[in-house]
């Protein structure tokens, strides 16, 4: 999680205690009548086989595969679709932030040239800052070309904690900031809560315009977390155009469906608009200018929590759902993540990113906030994942982990960007579920030490930013064999909340990811790891 309520979410976590459950429950190889085309994206052909398997009905709503996307530069073929924050690898003072600029530049870009609409998602509270200040510059450009914009913007509300995040209030801001232009603007704020019990709200970090183009991943539209600060947090977006943008205003009209039936309900949503509009639970995408050109292949997917929907009626998966003792911190508290089915065909992201990560044959790089969740309330760890990387290191596949420093840990395990005390949390599970298949703990030891890395985020040879202050770290991403990648905003850890993002298959753009994010982050890692097979480091 990031910080504060806000940013610890619990993602579901299911487990296998042997080997026969492990074959039931990570994907199989995927099986197509066109050879040619298995060949050349084995990956998103491995995780849309499952995702066939798990949610079959939520197909173009909440998942879609597409061809003919560009990853989104600022010139053909460029690496800069790869929107990081802030982007000043090697300087602890980090005073120039190329990464967060950009950002900032193709928000505003991208809103710009709306013509019919604008959607915008991400974690209470609303944008602020220079992030606020990006969607008026956009939205005035778009009003000067002579459009008129339908704009939403949702944001999803810990309970309590969000109490002073008000959508009339925030309306009456953009108004006052658009001037003579919020005439020519139709706004839709919200904020949204479906389930307090469960935990569940509004994750994804989405800007679409026009069904066109979107920008999408982890990093929340907060000041005080990326931008007026000398220690900002480490993240990062992709930014796409083609089909799968269109994918992901589906995938909004969702829970803006969701939102708009609930609106007067005020323990769930609270909602505000300008100009006298209703709340618009769809927003149409603009029929595209020409047939997509890109060569680019996604999956789109997203989860929809708890509260949504309560299941797939569509779906005949039926798993075995693995158990380990040491999950489950609260009793009585369901877990989503290890022990229900519908859960499960209600956000097939979930089971997406395990298929992702059992579809590895050669490597897996795994950059993130935590594998671990805040334990209570919530499960220790999802079963499964650590369950695929189990199977994956016992074949010899090689594995990088880096997560954010457990210094960033705040007093209750949720109020930093870190959920973990210690490395040693992690690799002792590995060591665990892999003892699982090899039948002991020291054949798993000798599995773990010659297959595994693991690390702490840094990003610098410094230990800490220049202010002191310990790096933070809040990617959701995942990349394997150096082919495929999922950049979005889910975590790998249990959290029951929306959220969105796409599988991608492309050596190409897998390239530029290694070179531009995760070849840096691992020159600097490496010294805090814990566990790194290359020099015969294994702690645990």
């Amino acid at each position: 999680m990031a910080r504060h309520p806000r940013k610890r979410r619990s993602a579901l976590v299911l487990r296998t205690a042997v080997p026969a459950l492990v074959a039931v429950l990570l994907p199989v190889a995927p099986a197509s009548a066109d050879a040619g085309a298995t060949a050349a994206t084995p990956h998103l052909d491995a995780v849309e086989q499952t995702l066939r398997q798990v949610s079959p009905g939520l197909e173009g709503s909440v998942w879609e595969r597409s061809a003919g996307n560009t990853l989104d530069a600022s010139v053909p073929g460029g690496g800069d679709w790869l929107l990081q924050t802030p982007g000043c690898w090697g300087d602890a003072t980090c005073a120039d932030r190329p990464g967060t600029r950009r950002l900032l530049a193709k928000m505003t870009e991208n809103i710009s040239r709306a013509t019919g609409s604008v959607d915008i998602s991400t974690l209470a509270p609303f944008p602020n800052g220079a992030f606020q200040d990006a969607v008026v510059s956009g939205l005035k450009a778009s009003v000067a070309s002579g459009h008129q914009p339908k704009v939403r913007i949702l944001v999803g509300a810990a309970p309590i904690y969000h109490l002073n995040v008000v959508p009339s209030k925030y309306r009456d801001e953009l108004v006052d900031k658009l001037g003579k232009d919020a005439a020519k603007v139709t706004l839709n704020v919200a904020s949204m809560t479906t389930s307090k019990t469960a935990f569940s709200w509004n994750h994804s970090k989405l800007l679409v315009v026009d069904g066109r183009s979107v920008i999408t991943g982890g990093i929340n539209d907060w000041k005080d977390d990326y931008l007026d600060t000398t220690h900002p947090v480490s993240d990062v977006d992709l930014a796409l155009t083609g089909p799968a943008a269109a994918s992901a205003g589906k995938y909004l009209n969702e829970l803006w469906s969701w939102t708009c039936q609930n609106k007067n309900n005020i323990a769930s949503v609270w909602f505000a608009s300008s100009n006298g509009a209703g709340c618009m639970p769809t927003l149409e995408p603009v029929a595209p200018a020409a047939a997509p050109d890109g060569d680019v292949p996604v999956i789109a997917v997203g989860g929809l929590g708890v509260g949504i929907r309560r299941d797939d009626p569509a779906s005949q998966f039926r798993p075995t759902l693995p158990t380990a003792p040491d999950t489950k911190c609260v009793v009585g508290l369901h877990d989503n993540t290890n022990a229900d089915r519908d859960y499960d065909t209600v956000n097939p992201e979930e089971s997406a990113l395990r298929a992702l990560i059992s579809s590895a044959d050669r490597h897996i790089e795994i950059s993130q906030q935590d594998l671990n969740a805040t334990c209570p309330p919530l499960p220790r760890y999802d079963i499964r994942v650590y369950d695929a990387l189990a199977a994956k290191m016992a074949a010899g596949v090689k594995v990088r982990i880096v997560v954010s420093d457990p210094a960033n840990r705040g007093a209750v395990g949720s109020g930093g960007y870190s959920q973990i005390k210690s490395l040693a949390e992690i690799s002792d599970t590995l060591r665990d579920r892999l003892a699982l298949r090899t039948g002991d703990r020291a054949s798993a030891r000798t599995a773990m030490c010659s297959n595994l890395q693991l690390a702490t985020a840094r990003s610098s040879t410094s230990p800490k930013w220049a202010d002191g202050h310990p790096y933070a770290q809040h990617h959701k991403l995942i990349s394997v064999d150096g082919s495929a990648f999922y950049i979005g905003s889910k975590n790998l850890y249990p959290a029951w909340l929306q959220d969105f993002g796409y599988v991608v298959e492309s050596p190409a753009a897998a390239k530029q990811l290694d070179s531009q994010l995760l070849a840096p982050q691992w020159q600097f890692s490496r010294d805090t790891a814990t566990v790194d097979y290359e020099r015969g480091i294994c702690q645990g």
